[in-house]
Formats: structure tokens, C-alpha cells, sequence
């Protein structure tokens, strides 16, 4: 059965209209550019390199995950929020291998990386696979491409890092915990895309606005206080 379609959630950023995706992502019709946090290829690798038992498949998986949002919205470029790999050990051949026959998949398509935390200790992606590479804040037309949420004189912050999650609660004591965007005066939080990579759940505040993912949807959720 074909699943229905991705419910974005479309808001008002920097006088631009953007689109939160389940994906997750974020996209940016105008511009034709689509914006994806912490992908940290390679982290379920990097554990198993350590003896922990983790599942296998997660590179894969996001990238499969990739192509579907590009197949869906057609951007000319991709910005990597930073954590690109999830560390130097996870640069194993049969990685490499899959990333760059994803990128001979969309050979017309820009990439550029925002350096995260984990870049600076994994390494820049390898040359064949044609990233732009670039420290945070990097500006593209009115926001501050980042990878640590932080705040900018003159344009709007996108930016990763955190993972963040937020908490839904239904009667009595039951609640559900999900990945969500966080939205905070000029800032921008994307929940991370890649696969096995937890989260932090963040504490609403009335100046927080919460977008959860879940379902095949993004949706509002009602401001705190």
C-alpha cells in the first residue's frame, strides 16, 4: 500500500515562507534549498566497532530517507546542518561505498556542510563526493546556516545540534515523547534526520514554539503558559 502523503507544516521565517517535513527536514521553496540536521552517518557502525550490540542498516536507511525527500521536493542544494559522520571510526569502506553511490545518484545536486562537533573528529566528507565545506554561521539569504543553536545579529538562525524532543501528554499519566522543531524568537532547531541518534527532550517556555514529528506529519503544537 502507498503510504499518503507528507504533511508539512509551512510558517513564516526571516519574511520567508519555509516547509517543516517529516522527513525531518526543512525546506525552502523559494531558494530551493533543503536544510537537514545531524545525520551522523556511521554512529550505529562506530558502537559496534566498540562491542555494543547495535542494529545494522541505519546508513542505508537515511540515505533511502534522503532520496525519497529529494526525489519529493527536487532541490537544487542540500545544507547538512553539521554531523555529517558520526566519527573518524565510521569511515569504513563499505560507508564510503554507500555515500558515494548515493551521490552519484543526484550528481547535479549542491551539497554544502555547516561543521558540527562530530566533522571536526570524523573529517570532511572525502573529496569525490563534491561537498562544499563551510564554518558556522554561514549566511544564505536571510538565515545563519549553523550547527549549534546560538543567536545572530542580522539574520535567522537554522540550526541542529541538540536532537531536541518534546513531550505530549494525554489523561492521567500517559504520555509520548517525540522528535520535534523548536522555535524560539529569530531561532530554528531541526530535530535530527538520521537514524539512531536519540534525543533531548526540551523544556517548554512561553517563548518556545514546539512543531512535532510523527504520523507521516508535522504539526503545531499549542504554546506553553
Amino acid at each position: 500500500m502507498t503510504p499518503p502523503p507528507a504533511a508539512a507544516c509551512r510558517i513564516e521565517l526571516a519574511g520567508e515562507t519555509i516547509e517543516l517535513l517529516p522527513d525531518p527536514a526543512l525546506w525552502w521553496p523559494a531558494a530551493g534549498v533543503l536544510f537537514v540536521a545531524d545525520l551522523h552517518l556511521g554512529k550505529a557502525a562506530a558502537y559496534r566497532a566498540q562491542g555494543q550490540p547495535v542494529p545494522g542498516g541505519t546508513t542505508q536507511e537515511n540515505l533511502a530517507r534522503l532520496d525519497r525527500a529529494i526525489d519529493r521536493h527536487g532541490p537544487r542544494q542540500i545544507v547538512f546542518l553539521g554531523d555529517f559522520l558520526h566519527a573518524a571510526s565510521a569511515r569504513t569502506a563499505s560507508l564510503l561505498a554507500a555515500v558515494q553511490a548515493w551521490r552519484e545518484r543526484h550528481p547535479a545536486l549542491a551539497c554544502m556542510l555547516v561543521r558540527g562537533n562530530h566533522d571536526s573528529r570524523a573529517g570532511d566528507p572525502p573529496a569525490a563526493l563534491r561537498f562544499e565545506v563551510v564554518e558556522e554561521p554561514h549566511l544564505i539569504g536571510p538565515f545563519a546556516a549553523c550547527h549549534h543553536p546560538q543567536r545572530h545579529a542580522t539574520h535567522a538562525v537554522l540550526a541542529g545540534h541538540l536532537h531536541p524532543a518534546c513531550r505530549l501528554h494525554g489523561r492521567g499519566r500517559d504520555s509520548l515523547r517525540m522528535p520535534c522543531f523548536v522555535r524560539e524568537g529569530g531561532q530554528l532547531i531541526l530535530p535530527a534526520f538520521g537514524e539512531f541518534t536519540g534525543g533531548w527532550l526540551v523544556e517548554p517556555t512561553p517563548a518556545r514554539r514546539f512543531y512535532a514529528v510523527g504520523g507521516n506529519g508535522v504539526w503545531a503544537l499549542p504554546a506553553s503558559g
